[in-house]
């Protein structure tokens, strides 16, 4: 049943050899690769406003220069990750770049900090999307969380079907949605210089007494979040096809021009308009009321506004399973998450991105304010170390042209640091549970590495010296009676050995005597062991005994214990059973000298 169940969702497995039919061209990977970083313009506009809002109406002028200001940030960066994936085409990112310039640790601070804003992209982007499905519908406002965890079930299902399947139907609302931008930015660029604006705009260039040099930071650093998820085209290279470098570096230039357009656009016809933040409506829903009135356009660019935003939560599911998959193969990482699954994708990583994210929506409740400045910080730290991982590059290597190359990552670096600095200063109170969260994360790659490093180094053998060691076998049956669950197990045991033991643990007199007579008349040829339990436990005599014989027997015999096991025909028979052959598995498998092995017996009806 649950078998046909995945089949019906996410289709029939594909062969390793159709490896190639996933990667992406360079129109499907702008749509999945750029998802979060296009999306962010729905709300970069208003985490701006947001701060500047706290001054008074007249202060909200400042949002044209720090747009500005975070356009020419955007330009930097883009320049600045072209340069690193020609540097390193695999793919990895900061955390490949910090690895090979900065060494481990940067490193992992980077895949970390990596690994955590792509948790943090799905939860953002699916409380951004539920928000503007209820700037337009104001009933659903309590239903907010339910409608994200619905849409980030929706987002699981596509991707564990496969890259180019999820790309091919989810390109054509992010495109609609760029298409809707434009057209709102035309339009109410039109509409502006017509006259229709009725708000007021706050005074360009008006004196505000309380605006600080603090305040103007603060709002710089929230209007970078628009700039989240530029990095990812660099850390999912492998996801392309050939040549994969070119067309990973034209797919990051062709998203730096479409985001730089849509934000700058965005933030003029919400100065021009007057538009002030409003916590039951966006600033897109706001503009586009303004300028088309609650018409079918208005509700046309809310409805893919939604889309664009709970979409953007795709950019994380191409890019942590690959990231994963990295850490994984460095042993940093489980190893299931070098494991792709029936559709070639990483499926694990897919899956452990999914509830991460759906218990962020749960417990800040959809709040996408509280959640986009830990957001923001998270990406901020991986794009610094990348950019400094690029300058130690440059002086290393010299390469033709290197003085260039260095001067736009130096830039690049000093800019993000500042910004990550300003986040920590100015959002303190919202963002200090990274420095809480990222020591945990780096503490626990550390712990799988070294459980890795100690678990090679005691299963590495020598082949020049190390060899089999042939020894006997005493073999211990439990029972529990005499049935053809225990008739299959003890035929089975006299193929390995002839030194077979049964044991039997009796909690009365007369069901010890009963079970002795009864063996005596089967007469098998194998010897019963009787242990009296008083109180009834089965375990505990049973490990006393074992414990017994593995001190007389370990140094001549292997000591194996062969647990009988029926198999009902239908799952839902098991509940009816006493589970006790599972438990001794789960108990007895923690002996060091003692191989546990169950012999099921299965029931025909």
């Amino acid at each position: 049943m649950l078998s046909k169940v995945k089949r019906l969702l996410i289709g029939r497995p594909r062969k390793s050899t159709a490896l190639e039919d996933e990667k992406l061209n360079k129109l499907k990977a702008l749509a999945i690769l750029s998802s979060d970083a296009l999306s962010s313009v729905a709300y970069g506009t208003e985490q701006i406003l947001l701060v500047l809002i706290t001054a008074g109406f007249a202060a909200l002028w400042y949002s044209i220069p720090i747009s500005i200001a975070v356009l020419g940030l955007l330009i930097i960066l883009i320049l600045s990750y072209r340069q690193t994936i020609f540097s390193y085409p695999g793919g990895g990112g900061a955390y490949i770049v910090a690895q090979d310039n900065l060494g481990k640790s940067p490193s992992l601070i980077a895949g970390g900090s990596l690994l955590v804003d792509y948790i943090l992209t799905v939860a953002v982007s699916s409380s951004a999307g539920t928000d503007a499905i209820t700037s337009a519908f104001p009933s659903l406002h309590d239903h907010r969380i339910a409608i994200a965890l619905i849409m980030i079930i929706f987002l699981t299902i596509m991707n564990l079907r496969g890259v180019t399947e999820s790309a091919s139907v989810l390109a054509v609302p992010i495109y609609l949605f760029v298409v809707a931008i434009f057209v709102l930015i035309i339009s109410g660029i039109i509409h502006y210089v017509a006259g229709g604006a009725h708000a007021a705009a706050p005074q360009f260039g008006a004196t505000v007494s309380n605006v600080s040099l603090f305040l103007l930071l603060k709002a710089f650093s929230s209007g970078c979040s628009a700039l989240t998820g530029v990095e990812a085209v660099s850390n999912a290279i492998p996801n392309f096809r050939k040549p994969a470098a070119k067309n990973a570096a034209t797919t990051l230039m062709m998203m730096g021009l479409i985001l730089g357009c849509m934000f700058i656009g965005i933030s003029l016809l919400a100065y021009w308009y007057g538009v002030r933040p409003n916590p039951h409506e966006t600033v897109i829903s706001q503009i586009a009321n303004a300028t088309f009135g609650r018409g079918v356009m208005y509700y046309i660019i809310q409805g893919v506004t939604a889309l664009i935003l709970f979409l953007a939560a795709n950019t994380a599911y191409s890019a942590f399973p690959l990231l994963a998959f990295m850490l994984a193969k460095d042993k940093y990482m489980p190893h299931m998450f070098m494991v792709r699954g029936d559709r070639l994708g990483y499926s694990n990583g897919i899956l452990f991105l999914s509830i991460f994210s759906a218990l962020l929506v749960i417990v800040f409740g959809g709040n996408t304010e509280n959640l986009i400045p830990l957001y923001a910080v998270g990406v901020f730290i991986p794009f610094t170390l990348s950019q400094l991982g690029m300058m130690i590059r440059w002086i290393k290597l010299k390469p033709p042209g290197w003085i260039v190359k260095l001067a736009i990552n130096t830039v690049g670096m000093l800019t993000t640091l500042s910004i990550t600095l300003i986040f920590i200063f100015t959002k303190f109170s919202q963002v200090w549970v990274i420095f809480i969260f990222l020591p945990l994360v780096l503490y626990f790659f550390m712990k799988i590495n070294r459980h890795y490093k100690n678990t090679a180094e005691q299963l590495r053998i020598d082949i020049t010296k190390d060899k089999p060691m042939v020894k006997g076998n005493t073999i211990i049956i439990p029972v529990a009676g005499i049935t053809r669950v225990v008739m299959n197990t003890i035929s089975y045991a006299k193929t390995l050995s002839d030194n077979v033991v049964a044991v039997y643990v009796g909690v009365d007199d007369e069901a010890i005597q009963k079970m002795e007579q009864k063996w005596e008349e089967w007469d098998v040829g194998i010897r019963l062991v009787v242990l009296r339990s008083r109180y009834r436990s089965i375990i505990n005599p049973l490990r006393k005994f074992i414990d017994t014989v593995e001190w007389k027997k370990a140094d001549e015999d292997h000591i194996t214990v062969l647990i009988p096991q029926f198999i009902t025909k239908h799952w839902w028979e098991n509940i009816l059973h006493n589970q006790t052959s599972l438990l001794m598995r789960a108990y007895l498998i923690n002996y060091k000298d003692v191989i546990v092995t169950t012999v099921p017996f299965h029931l025909n009806k």
